[in-house]
């Protein structure tokens, strides 16, 4: 039977936004096939979330069922502009964006670009973030129907569904963007300053919430709270609060701040989104490369290694700091670890200080800062810098099964790890202990800063080698360094809580030796704390060594992404 070469135009079906959920709930249902601890992680993640969603819906609605119609406008504005933010930070820093459905797959397609934005779009609404915050911005629509009747409510139906879309693309838009800076190695110190600006508006929305709290001026609050619903971080949230509280004309330009917002997003989201599809960046014209001395092998050793042997173990060190310094993914970890690093203790020891608000003189400090406080701080900065090696072969993908065949030892190899990772993360370190001391003007408190620095971030790396080696799992094989596969989100943030506790209790010692040891804690904090720190990574290289030698096929398999 003679088949046509081209069938009529009007058979073919056009591409629509169903299909690439339909695509995504395939692939998510392939992804956990075979794979039943993944499932049962996605379902423990999908009830917490579930869990606390519900929780934010009764305290959302809570100014409505309480008649207390005043809160109403304050409560939407602050909690849906803290939706906003930390659907924009979140995904950089710590959690990522779930990218099942990856745009390079798309490249060789022939699929518009509205329609791959749309597309992508409609799936990044299938997940279980975007229908938490549905179920719990819902209680918003609560409210405003409890106050103004059903006309309000639907209006608060929309803003909150409004608002949930301009989440998802926020977030799609931002990831995507800083994607594609950081595979780009010329802008790569624009997107850690871009990066670590956004950050910042933690610190200062947290001192401005905490002195708030203690002056409870909400005739103030209001006012703030009246300004942010006509920014894009309120207006969809509050447009049915207006609506109930007598302002029905402000509902529409509110809806359409958001409608704009969202078609920006998505405008800039398919612009980033054309270079995530071909995996580069325009770099410019390419310039002609040093000439290095030594040869073609000295050539592969960074100069960050310095004056390391060439040998299995130097060449192990070269290559893994290449990858810290060139893996758009492993250099956003860094960008983390510096930003995160800094701004947390700074807002931990100056916070608890305490602050008054004043209308003449602003923000004044109280109180003092003890040198426990500041080794409590430390400790968790040390655990956050350990803690980005415990998917530490996740990043390797397939590309381990060169070591694995190459016979690399679990000694060597984890010892080559964490010595590669240092040479970034000890500078960092040092320069969060020296600005600490100058900013809390205690210069003669930078040793036993940076002792308690090294001796958790020691217990981290020997914790941290032990989650790698039996906690592993795979990243998608895409140039988006935030992208998580579905449930892997949830497994990082297990294994995070997990290696959390444990270095907390490896490191209790340091914290046990500051409070013994008193102001000989200042003087001795330094030597003390590099000793600890060296020899606990020493031993836990030693230990979880053996264990690799074991697991080295099952590592493999389970970091090895699936098609």
């Amino acid at each position: 039977m003679a088949v046509p070469v081209s069938e009529p135009a009007s058979r073919v079906r056009p591409v629509s936004a169903r299909h690439f959920v339909r695509l995504k709930l395939r692939v998510m249902g392939n992804n956990f096939r075979g794979q039943s601890w993944r499932a049962a992680l996605f379902v423990i993640g999908s009830l917490i979330g579930l869990w606390i969603a519900i929780g934010a819906f009764f305290g959302l609605a809570a100014p409505g069922l309480a008649g207390e119609g005043r809160y109403a406008l304050l409560v939407a504005a602050f909690a849906g502009g803290l939706t906003v933010l930390g659907w924009l930070l979140l995904p950089l820093v710590f959690f990522g964006v779930d990218e099942t459905l990856d745009p390079a797959r798309f490249a060789l397609l022939p699929l518009s670009r509205r329609t791959l934005v749309t597309g992508l779009f409609a799936a990044a609404l299938v997940s279980v973030p975007t229908i938490a915050v549905l179920v719990a911005l819902s209680g918003l629509v609560v409210t405003a129907g409890v106050l103004g009747g059903w006309v309000a409510a639907t209006v608060g139906a929309l803003g909150v569904l409004s608002g949930l879309f301009l989440c998802v693309a926020a977030a799609r838009a931002v990831t995507s963007a800083f994607a594609t800076m950081l595979r780009s190695r010329r802008v790569r110190d624009l997107a850690a300053v871009l990066l670590a600006v956004a950050a910042a508006l933690l610190g200062p929305l947290q001192i401005a919430g905490l002195a708030a709290i203690q002056d409870t001026d909400w005739d103030r609050l209001s006012g703030v709270a009246t300004v942010i619903g006509w920014t894009p971080l309120g207006a969809p949230w509050t447009a049915g609060i207006d609506v109930a509280q007598g302002r029905a004309w402000a509902a529409a330009p509110k809806l359409l701040i958001t409608a704009v917002t969202i078609a920006a997003l998505l405008a800039w989201w398919s612009r980033s989104l054309e270079s995530a599809m071909v995996g580069a960046a325009s770099t410019g014209p390419a310039r002609g490369k040093p000439q290095v001395s030594g040869g073609a092998v000295a050539q592969l050793f960074p100069r960050v290694t310095g004056r390391l042997r060439r040998n299995r173990f130097g060449a192990l060190v070269a290559r893994d700091a290449r990858y810290w310094w060139r893996d758009a993914r492993r250099r956003a970890n860094l960008i983390t670890i510096a930003v995160v690093g800094l701004f947390v203790p700074v807002m931990v020891n100056l916070g608890g200080q305490g602050f008054t608000l004043d209308s003449e003189q602003g923000f004044s400090l109280t109180g003092d800062t003890s040198p426990l406080l500041v080794s409590l701080s430390m400790l968790f900065v040390g655990l956050l810098a350990a803690m980005t090696l415990a998917n530490q072969f996740g990043f390797d993908g397939s590309a381990y099964a060169a070591n694995v065949i190459a016979g690399v030892p679990g000694r060597l190899e984890l010892q080559a790890r964490m010595v590669a990772f240092s040479l970034y993360v000890l500078p960092m370190l040092a320069v969060v202990a020296v600005v600490m001391a100058l900013i809390l003007g205690e210069p003669t408190w930078i040793g036993f800063m940076a002792g308690t620095l090294v001796a958790t971030y020691g217990a981290g790396l020997a914790v941290n080698s032990f989650v790698s080696v039996f906690g592993a799992y795979s990243l998608p094989e895409t140039s988006n360094p935030f992208a998580m596969n579905s449930g892997a989100g949830v497994t990082k943030s297990l294994l995070a809580l997990l290696a959390m506790v444990a270095t907390a209790a490896a490191a209790v010692p340091a914290v046990v030796a500051a409070a013994l040891l008193g102001d000989a804690w200042l003087w001795l904090g330094l030597p003390l704390g590099v000793g600890y720190g060296v020899g606990a990574a020493l031993l836990g290289g030693y230990l979880a060594g053996d264990a690799l030698d074991r697991r080295q096929p099952e590592l493999l398999s389970t970091v090895t992404p699936r098609r």
